[in-house]
C-alpha cells in the first residue's frame, strides 16, 4: 500500500494511492496515518479494503508529510561510504546519530524557507523508515520485523548552523520546513530489499545526487538493531538513513541553495518530492 496525508497543514486526512494513483479518502476507517494505524494488523486491516469501495478525492490537494505525530525524528550522519569519502570524514564505527525537531516536518511539495542569515543551506536525499511495532534490544535478523514501512526525505541542512554555532548537528537540521517527509509510506512488502535502492536529486534541473542504498555503510536492519539497544523505538519513529555522495558542501567550490531554486528528489518505489526554495519574511 501506498498511504498518506492530504489537506491543509493541520487539518491533513488519511489517505491510500490506489493501482491509477488516485487518492482516495480513509477518514472512515482510521483516524490518521499514524503511530497507532500502523501496526502489522492495523495495515492488515487497511489492506483488506478494496480501494475502489472508499470515497475519491478530487482535484490535487497538498499532501502532508506521510506520518502523523511523528514521535521521535532520528537522522543517521554520514552513512554512505561515498558520501563520508567527499566530505573527508572517516568511515564511522557504529551510526552517527542526531535528531531532527519535529516542527521541522512539512509536506513533500511544500516550500523550504531560508532561516534568517543563512547561506549554507543545503540538500540531502534520503531513505526513511518508519517504525511499526516497538522495537527494544531487537537483533538486526529481527529488526525489519518492527518497520511499517519506507519513504523519502530531504534532510535539509543549514551547514554552518550544524558545524559553526557549538553544539550538536541538531541546530543545523532542524529549521523550520527542513523536513520534507513523502509523498507515501509505502508498506514494506510493496518495497522489498531496502539495500537497493536507486535515488537522486536535482536542483534547477542539473543533477546533483545520485546513489542506491548498496553503499550504505550501516544497513536498515543494523540501525534499528543498534538503536534499539539504546532506547525503545517507538510505532511512527522515523529513522532518516543517512545521504549518497553529491550534497553541496561536498562540491568544490561547494553550491547551497537560494532563494528560486527548485529542489527535486526521488527514490525508487517512493515517489517523488519537490520544494520551491524562498527566503523567510
Amino acid at each position: 500500500m501506498k498511504l498518506l496525508r492530504y489537506g491543509e497543514p493541520g487539518a491533513e486526512r488519511p489517505g491510500l494511492l490506489d493501482a491509477s494513483n488516485n487518492i482516495r479518502d480513509l477518514s472512515a476507517h482510521v483516524d490518521d496515518i499514524d503511530g497507532a494505524s500502523l501496526s502489522s494488523d492495523a495495515l492488515a486491516k487497511l489492506a483488506a479494503i478494496d480501494p475502489d469501495s472508499l470515497p475519491l478525492v478530487s482535484g490535487e490537494p497538498r499532501l502532508g508529510a506521510c506520518v502523523g505525530s511523528i514521535g521521535k525524528f532520528l537522522c543517521i550522519g554520514l552513512n554512505y561510504s561515498d558520501h563520508a569519502e567527499e566530505t573527508g570524514n572517516p568511515i564511522p564505527d557504529h551510526p552517527i546519530l542526531f535528531f531532527k525537531a519535529n516542527s521541522a516536518v512539512v509536506g513533500p511539495n511544500d516550500n523550504t524557507v531560508l532561516p534568517r542569515g543563512s547561506t549554507h543551506t543545503d540538500w540531502e536525499v534520503e531513505l526513511g523508515v518508519v517504525i511499526g511495532t516497538a522495537a527494544k534490544y531487537v537483533s538486526v535478523e529481527t529488526a525489519l520485523d518492527h518497520v511499517a514501512g519506507y519513504c523519502l526525505v530531504n534532510d535539509i541542512s543549514e551547514r554552518h548552523f550544524q558545524t559553526q554555532l557549538s553544539g550538536q548537528w541538531t541546530k543545523g537540521k532542524s529549521c523550520d520546513t527542513f523536513g520534507p517527509t513523502g509523498p507515501w509510506l509505502v508498506t514494506k512488502d510493496e518495497v522489498g530489499d531496502p539495500q537497493n535502492l536507486d535515488m537522486g536529486l536535482d536542483v534547477n534541473g542539473e543533477s546533483k545526487q545520485r546513489g542506491n542504498t548498496r553503499t550504505q555503510i550501516f544497513t536498515v536492519a543494523e540501525i534499528i538493531s543498534h538503536l534499539s539497544q539504546l532506547f525503545t523505538l517507538h510505532p511512527g519513529d522515523v529513522i532518516s538513513t543517512g545521504t549518497p555522495p553529491g550534497v553541496g558542501a561536498g562540491m568544490k567550490p561547494p553550491q547551497f541553495l537560494k532563494a528560486g531554486d527548485e529542489v527535486e528528489l526521488w527514490i525508487e518505489k517512493l515517489g517523488r518530492q519537490r520544494q520551491q526554495v524562498q527566503a523567510d519574511d
